[in-house]
């Protein structure tokens, strides 16, 4: 998650770029916002690894997400279309993700941090890409809220995934496991 557009930090493309190619190299799907900007530079770098992007769009359609918010396509494996808007398709962003990294931002950045804070995520801060992501330490503090979630800064995208790989090893996989346990992995049918 990231800053879209506006004045990108000098300094924040290219360990975003690293992150993507990390994560696909890991083999973890990379969930973005469909848009350009920060997280579009995440999607070359997992593009350049081969690894598996879907986007989530404000648009209804291709034609919308092309024609009224500008945005990519290269790179996604998978587009789904929300129509929410760009303010609206925050949820759906942030529940699909295990984990969610913030990289530079603005106020829609501020936003999904805000939905993954309040849900308990296991959150990662690309510490050195500028915008909001510099200020979250303190917006935590000024909340006073303990939602639960983890946090986890560093500069370094290798040495940030290595700190939420853990992160999820410990409290998200286990729940994971234990949804599994028993389950009809092919669903139950609806009866009558």
């Amino acid at each position: 998650m990231g800053s879209a557009g506006g004045k990108l930090e000098s300094g924040a493309l290219q360990p975003v770029r690293r992150l993507g190619v990390i994560i696909a190299r890991r083999g973890y799907v990379l969930i973005t916002g469909a848009c350009p900007g920060i997280p579009h530079e995440a999607v070359k770098g997992a593009l350049e690894e081969g690894g598996i992007v879907v986007g989530v769009s404000p648009a209804l359609n291709l034609e919308e997400h092309i024609r009224r918010y500008h945005s990519p396509t290269r790179g996604y494996d998978a587009i789904i279309y929300t129509g929410s808007g760009l303010m609206g398709r925050e949820i759906e962003n942030i529940r699909s993700c295990d984990v969610v990294v913030f990289a530079g931002g603005r106020s829609g950045t501020l936003g999904e941090f805000a939905i993954a804070y309040d849900e308990g995520k296991v959150i990662g801060v690309l510490e050195g890409t500028g915008g909001v992501t510099e200020h979250l330490k303190t917006i935590i503090t000024m909340v006073n809220k303990d939602t639960g979630a983890l946090m986890c800064y560093d500069p370094d995208p290798e040495s940030l995934l290595d700190k939420l790989e853990q992160m999820y090893r410990e409290r998200i996989l286990p729940r994971h496991l234990k949804a599994l346990e028993g389950a009809d992995l092919d669903g139950i049918s609806e009866s009558g």
